[in-house]
């Protein structure tokens, strides 16, 4: 009998104490799933570095992280800073590389991206490769010559990692879906698209309507809302405040299942835009997590 008791107390303690931790655990789960809504959906929400353009590297990740973002993506050409004189590149020397990656780690930064590149040949293209593998970054950015596209298309496979192809504005090569879905058809699957809302705009196309062309083959997004459309002299407003339809765009990249990083490329208030870019952040999060959406 006393036996019978004492299992029964025992019995009521441990669901007692594991009521307890789940209580105390669940709070900090919810808190850190409304904080970052977009996970959730398999988003990677961050920045790309040519936003901070006007400042190193090592002060860029510092402004991202200050926005609450927890990706990059890096493109060649911008100093690494923190005392060391190269830049970003993709044949930066292991000393380079070793202080890069522990800038990120120390700031909680993932390197998931890596452009917008254009090699000159497809020596170069396998460097680009061999680098991004080394470093762990899943999406290579590019614009590739037209005549390259097999060679990249082919180191896709053999690295197993994306590239997507960007678009810069009309007159630019890829500035509309049509031309980049005849350069990718019949390539490997992990070769798509890196749409840039911004310049479909600029180019006077609908980002929706842009975003619906290339379904299946969107794996990566610069994005931005402007304050004017068809018009190469607009510029950068916090995301939800111009001409984008922002709340379409994120339904849409909900209904495709999109799974890929989505950059915030603010290209405005150069000098101080980090606060525009953390305004823009907070906003697309309410949008992501609104009922409607």
């Amino acid at each position: 009998m006393i036996n019978k008791m004492r299992d029964h107390m025992f019995a009521v303690l441990f669901i007692g104490l594991s009521i307890l931790i789940s209580g105390c655990s669940s709070p900090k789960r919810t808190a850190e799933k409304n904080a970052f809504p977009e996970e959730a959906l398999g988003w990677k929400l961050g920045a790309q570095a040519y936003t901070f353009k006007k400042f190193t590297f090592t002060e860029a990740i510092e402004k991202i992280a200050s926005c609450d973002l927890r990706y990059v993506e890096a493109y060649p050409g911008q100093e690494i800073g923190g005392g060391q004189t190269a830049k970003i590149d993709h044949r930066m020397s292991p000393e380079n590389l070793q202080y890069v990656k522990k800038l990120l780690k120390e700031k909680g930064i993932h390197w998931s991206a890596y452009g917008v590149v254009k090699a000159k040949d497809p020596a170069e293209w396998r460097q680009v490769f061999e680098f991004a593998k080394s470093m762990g970054i899943e999406t290579i950015t590019c614009e590739p010559n037209i005549d390259m596209i097999d060679d990249v298309s082919k180191l896709c496979d053999e690295f197993n990692i994306r590239a997507a192809i960007h678009n810069h504005a009309s007159p630019s090569y890829y500035w509309k879906p049509e031309t980049v879905l005849e350069a990718i058809a019949g390539k490997s699957e992990k070769l798509g698209a890196a749409g840039d809302i911004g310049h479909w705009l600029k180019s006077g196309l609908d980002p929706l309507e842009c975003l619906k062309k290339l379904e299946g083959k969107v794996f990566h997004l610069h994005f931005k809302d402007l304050n004017d459309k068809a018009n190469k002299q607009a510029h950068d407003v916090h995301w939800g405040n111009g001409v984008a339809d922002v709340a379409a765009v994120i339904a849409e990249l909900k209904r495709q299942q999109f799974d890929g990083m989505i950059a915030a490329e603010y290209e405005y208030n150069w000098d101080n835009n980090a606060e525009d870019v953390r305004i823009s952040v907070q906003n697309f999060r309410r949008f992501v997590s609104s009922p409607a959406q």
